[in-house]
């Protein structure tokens, strides 16, 4: 394919998930019908697809539309190239600009606050709130490309030896300061997944922000742990290597669960189902959220998501919070996550929570985001008084 070609591809994907479609779906679907477009074809479009939605709004307003054309008439622009070498038309390229659309260069400056940063104009003021004081630097790497960070599975290998098997294979990488499980990588991203240090368990694709946030839970060996929502069990693997002991696994949808056997096997670790006995020393609570720290990810997710289905969310994480609370052990700890940066999600939970049972309170709160770590995480690690009665 053409490089022109390729942008006209990312037009018709952008097309189907303008109306309506999940861009993952949108662009196996566009694959499956394209044989003829090579692994660097798919990889190209994808990009141009992912870069399009995240910057949804800025693209639409210097392409003069919210449409597929429209999108990337503006990332084009945004990106210093100019339109009219692509939109010519030629090699199942893009038809060549219109005259208006060849006029309607807008200064980004003058677009709306939160189409310049990107967010639905509902959802800004719970970024700033979220965010802060620093909410201007730090919201502009959310519209960035999300790095691909490992953890380095210590059951099986030091970080040391593991970037060195990595390195064998094409695939270099950086530590990251302040996280000691986790490697950026830098180079050959795309033969992670077929490396052979990833078959032995020596490596699992996982953020850095939630590495630093399962090691800011203080794990020790032999703890009791549980994963309360593990979904496909990321945090529970890590938790099982600081803890060298079995970490039990639930999820209100067991299905999410069906690759947790595998991936535990493959780890070296043990994450049996929990039975609804016993109690723990940590129960870890990764909450179902907006997602709003990973949207660099999944950016269709940030324009999918409504004030509706927000309510709908805090109130889940209200009761799996209050659920999840009487699976731990006296004197023990709850740990509450979401990969979200809305303080709605966050420390207004957190404190909603304690206020409701005063038996709980918080010993330690991190908000992680693109500058320290990874994606947007939050954690707050909570503590029952030992005497305290179960309510």
């Amino acid at each position: 394919m053409t490089p022109a070609a390729r942008v006209q591809a990312a037009i018709d994907v952008l097309d189907q998930v303008l109306d309506g479609a999940p861009a993952e779906r949108a662009l196996t679907r566009w694959a499956r019908s394209s044989r003829f477009a090579g692994s660097k074809d798919r990889a190209a479009v994808r990009d141009h697809v992912f870069d399009a939605l995240r910057r949804r709004e800025s693209a639409a307003w210097a392409g003069g539309g919210l449409t597929g054309r429209g999108l990337m008439l503006g990332v084009l622009r945004l990106q210093g190239v100019d339109p009219s070498t692509v939109f010519t038309g030629a090699g199942y390229g893009p038809a060549p600009l219109s005259v208006s659309e060849a006029s309607s260069v807008r200064d980004p400056a003058a677009a709306p606050e939160a189409a310049q940063h990107d967010v639905p104009a509902w959802m800004l003021p719970l970024f700033k709130e979220g965010l802060g004081k620093d909410w201007r630097a730090v919201l502009p790497l959310f519209v960035a490309r999300a790095p691909l960070d490992l953890r380095v599975n210590t059951l099986r290998v030091d970080l040391a030896d593991a970037q060195e098997a990595l390195a064998l294979e094409g695939v270099e990488t950086r530590v990251i300061d302040g996280v000691p499980t986790a490697l950026r990588v830098t180079r050959g991203a795309r033969h992670v997944a077929r490396s052979r240090a990833f078959a032995q368990g020596l490596v699992e694709v996982q953020d850095a922000s939630s590495q630093a946030a399962v090691l800011a839970c203080g794990v020790t060996q032999g703890a009791q742990v549980m994963d309360y929502c593990a979904g496909g069990g990321g945090k529970a693997l890590a938790l099982a290597a600081l803890s060298r002991a079995p970490v039990m696994v639930h999820d209100v949808d067991a299905a999410r669960m069906g690759d947790i056997p595998i991936r535990a096997e493959r780890a070296g670790a043990l994450c049996p189902i929990w039975d609804g006995q016993g109690r723990f020393d940590l129960v870890f609570v990764d909450a179902p959220c907006s997602g709003s720290g990973t949207w660099r990810r999944a950016p269709d997710a940030k324009w999918r998501l409504t004030p509706d289905r927000l309510a709908e969310l805090t109130a889940l994480q209200a009761q799996v919070l209050n659920e999840a609370a009487q699976a731990v052990a006296p004197g023990g700890r709850l740990a509450y996550a979401t990969c979200s940066v809305f303080a709605d999600e966050n420390g207004a939970q957190v404190t909603a929570f304690c206020a409701a049972d005063p038996a709980w309170s918080v010993v330690a709160q991190h908000q992680f985001d693109p500058r320290s770590a990874g994606d947007g995480f939050f954690l707050a690690i909570l503590e029952r008084q030992s005497g305290a009665q179960q309510l």
